[in-house]
């Protein structure tokens, strides 16, 4: 009936809505049942479920065996880790599996089976979660005591096929390899030029105190190669050239060439090639955000324009002012700007609205997120005016700033004066007259500021609220150290009590006092502008973590397996591949050089080098040369978007810009047309037009 159609319609509308927003597909199901279950999926309560099943998923590697759980990961220390019984995590793991086959069958209904075969992304889902439980199947057949469990690796996967932008952002990347790959080849024949170099420079001789050289570096083929590349990443430099060096100082001019053209001059081109393929990359990714964007803002036009209460136009399509307001009250959208859009309809004059208008409509969704700081309050009081004025002007931020660095200064003092006392002849008088001092001057500068703007006001301030927190956490501390060890006073060493000493009392609060330093940031303009930079990489670029922590994970699982008990801890040292790696692997971004020099060069792991030297080379190759250089390119892109802004527009003290990763490019981003939309809309296999 009617009615029936104009709710469909309705629910279409709020569904294509709802896709613009999140910039997804609209190239699923929209039948009334499907439209149900699509909302239902794409709910808070189904996502966080998703995510939380992911998350225990990868959490699991730290308590199978071999366990991560205990305090120190030295191997000649720990005690035996607690292993779970078989059967404990696999029945989390069969859990999760249940969780995710229900989240691929559900994506698969509901975006069709033709659209299925098209999908690269789920046909490897289900190919994954069959592997997954195979080998599930396989490790309770052996009771738990297979050495080889292949959906660890695999596990990572479910991360990243859960994120839109983690797959458009490797899309990015794999489209930046080709280019990447033509300097990643230069830089192979420099290295293998100057191999050969090398093992005709310091060829072996019959003195062998001349072959040092030769002995420790370059006595063959894999060990030149090897020598070199490390030399590259500077990890064994200046070691590598010191043999030689000594017998003929002509010989550093080798390594200086090697060293000058390989990083100064290759490395630097790979960046300055990443930069410029990646962004171009990046940007297209982008725009086809915009394009599915205003392709759901005009498929929820087309489908309210159906609506039976809109007049029929042989011209032109409209939809009423009454359904888009119906529509927008059951939309999930910020608030933000689903109050800018219902102002903007109040304020039209017509009852209709054309495509061009409905669009026009939905580009608050595009605009920066602005945040405006309540106002002052009005004191009617002289005396308070004055007071507002005086401890709400800038100055006297500036003479906190001032206060906070003399604190800074005397803890210095202090430190330098005591670092050669033992505990038992260090007087905390000091020390602590002075916190007591400062910390009563922080509270009475808080209080006042918040006379001065008023409680909301204070607080919409990050800065403020970082200030107002530490000086809170601050006070309760010093109160509750004077409750237990008295007042300070000369010889002030009281015994240990309670939870922590007087010292680590004091320590504690001097390293808050410290951090509170960080209060000067937002009046330096220059420093702001860099913090604000990096706190926006960390907001927005959550993809690029997500797939480094899909990287981490694989190297380290697949670590544990290829060098677990593969060499024996001897006496006080030893290399081995125990425990979890996982961590360890964000140091090994600028070490992993000095690892494959410990494993060369360490007789009793001579017999695994030339296999750990793959593994680690291709670790080196992910980690240092792509992805550094991938995350230098996207930290300048964000650092000159934020400098020609800051060029281009005074800031205003009042109001905040927050933006994103779409809206970083929205200046050079181009308008789909009328043409293109219709015609992917003609395309939708569900979706029947009326025109």
């Amino acid at each position: 009936g009617t009615g029936a159609d104009n709710n469909l319609y309705i629910n279409q509308a709020i569904v294509f809505i709802e896709d613009a927003i999140q910039y997804r597909s609209i190239n699923h199901r929209v039948d009334s049942k499907s439209l149900w279950l699509y909302r239902w999926y794409y709910s808070r309560t189904c996502q966080w479920i998703l995510s939380l099943t992911i998350t225990i998923i990868l959490v699991l590697a730290f308590v199978e065996k071999p366990s991560s759980l205990t305090i120190t990961s030295d191997v000649r220390y720990r005690l035996p880790a607690w292993n779970p019984p078989c059967g404990l995590t696999e029945s989390i793991e069969l859990l999760c599996f249940l969780v995710f086959m229900v989240d691929v069958s559900v994506k698969s209904y509901l975006i069709g089976w033709e659209e299925f075969w098209k999908n690269k992304w789920l046909m490897a889902y289900i190919l994954t979660l069959i592997v997954s439980l195979t080998d599930w199947i396989v490790s309770l057949s052996f009771f738990c005591t297979e050495n080889v469990r292949i959906r660890r690796i695999l596990r990572p996967f479910f991360l990243l096929q859960n994120s839109s932008m983690m797959k458009k952002t490797l899309k990015s990347i794999n489209s930046t390899l080709p280019e990447m790959a033509s300097v990643v080849l230069l830089l192979a024949v420099h290295l293998s030029l100057f191999t050969m170099f090398a093992m005709l420079l310091f060829a072996r001789t019959k003195d062998d105190q001349q072959d040092k050289e030769w002995v420790g570096y370059f006595r063959n083929l894999p060990d030149s190669l090897t020598s070199l590349l490390v030399l590259l990443t500077t990890a064994n430099n200046p070691d590598v050239m010191l043999p030689a060096y000594s017998k003929n100082r002509a010989y550093s001019v080798f390594f200086i060439l090697f060293t000058v053209l390989g990083n100064l001059f290759l490395m630097n081109l790979l960046t300055a090639i990443i930069y410029n393929q990646f962004r171009g990359y990046l940007l297209k990714s982008v725009q086809s955000s915009l394009f599915r964007r205003r392709l759901g803002i005009r498929a929820a036009f087309e489908v309210l324009s159906s609506l039976k209460e809109t007049p029929a136009n042989a011209q032109q399509s409209y939809v009423s002012i009454g359904a888009l307001l119906q529509v927008l009250q059951k939309v999930e959208m910020d608030s933000r700007c689903k109050q800018a859009i219902m102002r903007s309809l109040k304020m039209c004059s017509c009852d209709q609205l054309s495509a061009a208008q409905f669009q026009k409509l939905f580009e608050e969704l595009d605009k920066d997120a602005i945040k405006q700081h309540p106002p002052s309050p009005q004191y009617r009081s002289h005396f308070l005016q004055k007071m507002q004025f005086a401890f709400g002007h800038p100055y006297f931020g500036y003479l906190g700033n001032v206060v906070a660095l003399a604190n800074i200064v005397s803890i210095c003092v202090v430190l330098v004066m005591d670092a050669d006392k033992q505990p038992s002849e260090r007087d905390d008088f000091f020390l602590g007259a002075i916190n007591c001092f400062f910390i009563l001057y922080y509270l009475l500068e808080m209080l006042l500021k918040i006379l001065a703007m008023g409680l909301k006001r204070y607080l919409s301030y990050p800065s403020n609220r970082f200030d107002g927190l530490l000086t809170v956490i601050l006070l309760i501390l010093e109160i509750a150290t004077f409750a237990v060890y008295g007042f300070p006073h000369p010889g002030w060493r009281p015994e240990f009590m309670g939870l922590l000493s007087l010292w680590d009392m004091v320590r504690l609060v001097n390293m808050l006092i410290v951090f509170r330093f960080l209060r000067i940031i937002p009046n330096m303009k220059f420093m702001a502008l860099v913090v604000t930079t990096l706190l926006d990489l960390v907001k927005n670029l959550r993809a690029f973590a997500g797939i480094l922590v899909v990287v981490f994970y694989a190297f380290a699982i697949t670590g544990i397996m290829l060098f677990k008990g593969a060499v024996v801890p001897l006496g006080n040292t030893s290399i081995i591949f125990q425990g979890k790696n996982v961590i360890s692997w964000f140091s090994l971004v600028t070490e992993e050089a000095e690892i494959i020099y410990c494993l060369l060069y360490l007789p009793f792991v001579n017999l695994i080098c030339r296999w750990a030297k793959i593994y680690f080379v291709a670790w080196w190759l992910i980690s240092s040369v792509i992805w550094v250089n991938l995350f230098i390119a996207l930290l300048l892109e964000n650092f000159i978007h934020k400098w020609d802004r800051r060029c281009h527009r005074e800031p205003l003290s009042d109001i905040e810009y927050q933006r994103t990763v779409e809206l970083m490019f929205r200046d050079v981003l181009e308008e789909p047309t009328e043409e293109e939309l219709m015609e992917k809309l003609h395309q939708h296999p569900h979706l029947q037009l009326c025109r």
